[in-house]
């Protein structure tokens, strides 16, 4: 028995399968010196494998007119297929070789490298990551969750063959998830069985897919680092974060927090755009950040402003962060964040390769398959005051991070210290 977990999502969809492949691990796992080594490893997977050097790899990929690729996430690494069901017995054989049989080749990893390099060089002229980048060493400081999956110039320059070798063995070991969605065939769980990639699978019984401590992503002096962080640029903008690391997908108090999240920023109604935007009209963009994590995921407003309006943009986040723990949701209020997230879940199932993402997702965070659907009946006894209450059990600590002009940070930081914003 090959540690393979397969999830299968047999739905219309003419002549199309997606295929997501889930490895546990991501940038999280990085070993301190080498941050940046999971999502290396990730970018080569597609660069040859098995009986394919990199050309033929590619050339039978574009030739079946399929997409392959592999994106390096904080908690995994996740190998996307799409492609016509007739080319199902071609293509996704690929995904073993892949996992078992990397290549790595010295010149492949020199150019990857490379690119990686640049795109976190990009990064550093975005004042938008340079203000999260603060945020999140302050959140998270050396944690699973302290770097950018891309990872850390001084570390990747450093990382050569060697060190991808090392990681290639758990790409089988780690409990991966296989979720299939589209037009499947009935015998197309015998077939991978067959195919020789899979067959050659180390033979070992799959582990059971553990669910995080919500805390498991903070670094242990985290919390008594600053809580304002300031990146100085010469720009004509001023960028702020204002949030904290709170749980994971899939603890009691997290559907409190997406209906929040749905209430602060999701749309054109949410309180952010129109606080800031329309009855303010102070900043250039604002929104939420609150992704699905196995540890503690951040909660952070975003909004870009000028350096006039920094001032004002900065106590419009204040309150409406503050108003989260200190007043009860209106019925009225609450009915649309239910509304919202119901189109939410709706919007993220539409294409095959979104359910088969969101199935190898519930399983790696050892979630049911109806987690969903359950989801739906549960926001259903969920009101202001139960809102109010999570929010003062997890959004209690915010800091914030400021990127923009030198003369804007200061005036900023003093308002920051006179707003004696809780650091306990």
């Amino acid at each position: 028995m090959n540690p393979l977990d397969l999830v299968l999502d047999p739905v219309t969809a003419p002549g199309i399968i997606a295929a997501k492949l889930w490895i546990k691990g991501g940038s999280s796992a990085d070993p301190h010196g080498q941050r940046g080594v999971h999502q290396l490893l990730g970018s080569l997977l597609t660069r040859g494998c098995g009986p394919y050097n990199h050309l033929a790899l590619a050339d039978l990929v574009e030739g079946c007119g399929a997409g392959l690729r592999c994106d390096t996430h904080e908690d995994g690494l996740l190998v996307s297929l799409k492609c016509a069901d007739r080319d199902a017995d071609r293509l996704l054989s690929l995904l073993g070789w892949m996992l078992i049989d990397p290549h790595l080749e010295p010149n492949q990893v020199t150019l990857e490298r490379d690119l990686s390099l640049q795109a976190l060089q990009r990064q550093r002229e975005d004042p938008f990551h340079l203000a999260f980048d603060g945020w999140r060493n302050m959140a998270y400081g050396t944690g699973p969750y302290g770097h950018d999956p891309l990872g850390l110039s001084e570390d990747l320059k450093q990382l050569e063959r060697e060190q991808l070798l090392s990681l290639v063995e758990s790409l089988t070991t780690n409990s991966p998830v296989l979720a299939l969605s589209g037009n499947l065939p009935e015998d197309l769980e015998q077939s991978l069985g067959t195919m020789e990639s899979f067959q050659r699978w180390p033979a070992q019984p799959t582990q059971p897919a553990l669910k995080s401590n919500s805390s498991v992503a903070y670094a242990e002096n985290s919390l008594n680092k600053s809580n304002l962080s300031l990146q100085s640029e010469p720009t004509t903008q001023v960028v702020m974060m204002l949030g904290q690391p709170t749980i994971s997908h899939g603890h009691e108090d997290d559907l409190a927090l997406r209906l929040l999240n749905c209430h602060l920023g999701l749309g054109m109604s949410s309180l952010l755009f129109r606080r800031l935007r329309e009855e303010h009209g102070v900043a250039y963009d604002v929104g939420i950040h609150h992704p699905v994590r196995e540890g503690a995921a951040p909660f952070v407003l975003h909004a870009s402003t000028s350096e006039e309006k920094a001032r004002l943009t900065l106590q419009l986040l204040l309150d409406s962060w503050r108003e989260l723990s200190q007043q009860p949701l209106s019925e009225e209020d609450v009915a649309l964040a239910r509304a919202k997230f119901h189109g939410q879940l709706a919007h993220g199932a539409q294409t095959t390769g979104q359910r088969a993402e969101r199935r190898a997702q519930l399983r790696v965070l050892g979630l049911p398959a109806n987690y969903d659907k359950h989801s739906l009946e549960e926001i259903k006894n969920l009101d202001g005051i139960s809102l109010q209450k999570a929010a003062q059990r997890h959004l209690q600590t915010p800091m914030l991070s400021l990127c923009g002009p030198k003369t804007s940070l200061k005036v900023l930081a003093k308002e920051w210290q006179q707003q004696a914003v809780p650091t306990n």
